[in-house]
């Protein structure tokens, strides 16, 4: 099985620091593991998201914070857009 490649958005770059000073790194790590397998992979559960963000998905890193993504399955590509704040 080939896995997904991950590619980062600028924000997402941004949003590593912030992580890794919030001690969030090992739960955004296990996340990411996850979608370079099966990004559609349902536990931990994933939410798709709608409206103007439609076509992209969601996982839980905590309570506040969310991995925001977007899947390009001809490629193999994950694309990672945020991995901090909720759906900005």
């Amino acid at each position: 099985m080939v896995n997904f490649k991950l590619v980062y958005t600028k924000k997402a770059q941004d949003d590593a620091l912030k992580l890794k000073n919030a001690g969030l790194k090992d739960n955004v790590e296990k996340l990411l593991n996850i979608l370079k397998v099966n990004p559609f992979q349902n536990l931990p559960h994933y939410e798709k998201l709608v409206g103007d963000l439609a076509g992209v998905y969601s996982r839980r890193i905590n309570l506040k914070h969310r991995l925001v993504y977007q899947v390009f399955k001809d490629e193999k590509i994950v694309k990672v857009i945020r991995m901090w704040s909720h759906y900005e």
